[in-house]
């Protein structure tokens, strides 16, 4: 098992008299001892355990304990919170950067009120770069707009977003600001591609920008191998200077750490997310939930109807294995188009990857219209019926087809590990529908 994930999921138990340093016992002072001095996630949970707050630590030891120091050194809403743990859990990561994009995507499947509570919006942060323009250039924003760049987030703190682009800076250089064509000091420093100076064309800059690009999406070890490749075959061609470029982006890389929520399973323990193990249980599989793929449909009145598929990797979201589908037979009939869909994904299994599970928008309207297509390459297959209730307290009643036919139906209780995996799932499915449609709607607009 690789060190990043070897750790597992630990866990502290607290009392209510326990939460002040000053009356811990003896044993949960041992307790707070078994915390590592290495980055990662940790989850609060209160006594029915449910997780009430998630945070990202560059070391963990030293930020667990912090909550439970002298309630003097801490505002009233840190006291309320801390009033409310009863354990923790913790999930060990190679990097500080790791535990940023985590502490993400664990916080859109958990929705802890205490992150709501202790931050506001002003802490959600997305990634922002404009390739269409000549010179882009990155920023960071609070409110993703339509105008045609592409968006990373949300990601949850604006200065460990800050610090992890500035780490990726050095590895790859771009420019923070529109482009002006002086020179700066950001030039001399080696942050900037140089196009001011002769260093680099804009053509260069741009295939540089989308080798940051895919590492924002998660192809590190792709880009690793493919940056190795063109550093020897920029070698043998005598392109020396070229080759330390690469070089120097290569090992960059390499040193930063494995990027553990969007690889794949030999970077995390899977056996560590609770969700998807007891979903693995209540569906009877033997084998474990690698990837599962969530798909919806999204039109107006059986007009510019679309499809989405979006892929969960050990829990997470997985964004470079997204994609989305333009119906060829416009039609208001969700089950038709559910199965236009499915025949269409069935038909890439071998260069897109094999799901372990299919997470569909619906009920046995949706399943029957594809359960013949999915049963007959060997995988699993649920829905979830809202009964078009796409709200975010919508409850999470599943509906799995039986080996006999007929259908299996779980009423999940709201704040169970299955339902917040599997209403993160479908909600994102169906934010990657509607968007989709939201853009042909606009474009058939202009027409």
């Amino acid at each position: 098992m690789p060190k990043s994930a070897r750790e597992g999921v630990f866990r502290l138990r607290y009392n209510g008299d326990s939460m002040k340093q000053s009356n811990m016992t003896e044993r949960q002072r041992a307790h707070l001892k078994e915390l590592p001095a290495q980055p990662g996630v940790y989850f609060h949970k209160n006594a029915q355990g449910e997780v009430i707050y998630v945070g990202k630590a560059g070391v963990l030891k030293n930020r667990v304990r912090q909550y439970f120091q002298s309630p003097r050194l801490k505002d009233a809403k840190t006291r309320a919170l801390v009033a409310e743990i009863d354990y923790t859990d913790w999930i060990v990561v190679d990097t500080e950067m790791d535990a940023l994009f985590l502490e993400s995507e664990m916080i859109k499947r958990y929705r802890p009120k205490w992150n709501i509570l202790l931050r506001d919006d002003k802490s959600v942060t997305y990634v922002r770069i404009d390739m269409k323009s000549e010179v882009p250039y990155v920023s960071m924003t609070r409110n993703p707009d339509d105008d045609g760049a592409e968006y990373y987030g949300p990601y949850y703190g604006k200065t460990a977003i800050a610090r992890a682009l500035r780490i990726l800076r050095k590895i790859f250089p771009y420019y923070d600001k529109p482009y002006t064509g002086r020179k700066s000091l950001n030039t001399d420093l080696g942050l900037t591609p140089g196009i001011e100076v002769g260093r680099m064309t804009p053509r260069e800059y741009k295939v540089n920008l989308r080798q940051l690009i895919s590492y924002l999406k998660g192809n590190r070890k792709k880009l690793i191998r493919s940056l190795e490749k063109q550093m020897y075959e920029a070698a043998e061609k005598g392109e020396y200077e070229r080759a330390v470029v690469l070089r120097n982006q290569f090992f960059g890389l390499k040193g930063i750490g494995t990027k553990i929520v969007f690889s794949d399973k030999e970077f995390l323990d899977i056996s560590s997310d609770q969700a998807l193990r007891d979903l693995q249980a209540m569906l009877g599989l033997e084998k474990a939930l690698v990837r599962i793929e969530g798909y919806d449909i999204s039109h107006q009145s059986g007009t510019n109807v679309t499809g989405s598929m979006v892929c969960f990797v050990n829990g997470v979201a997985d964004r470079k294995k997204y994609r989305r589908f333009k119906l060829r037979k416009q039609q208001n009939n969700d089950t038709e188009s559910i199965r236009e869909v499915l025949v269409r994904r069935m038909n890439h299994l071998k260069d897109w990857g094999r799901p372990d599970l299919i997470v569909l928008d619906g009920a046995q309207g949706q399943i029957s219209a594809v359960r013949d297509l999915v049963e007959r390459e060997g995988i699993a297959l649920l829905g979830r019926d809202k009964s078009g209730d796409h709200g975010r307290n919508a409850r999470v009643k599943i509906v799995v087809p039986k080996t006999d036919g007929g259908y299996e139906v779980h009423e999940l209780a709201r704040d169970s590990h299955v339902a917040k995996l599997i209403g993160r799932i479908d909600e994102e499915s169906h934010r990657f529908a509607v968007q989709y449609h939201v853009l042909l709607k606009r474009k058939n607009a202009l027409k």
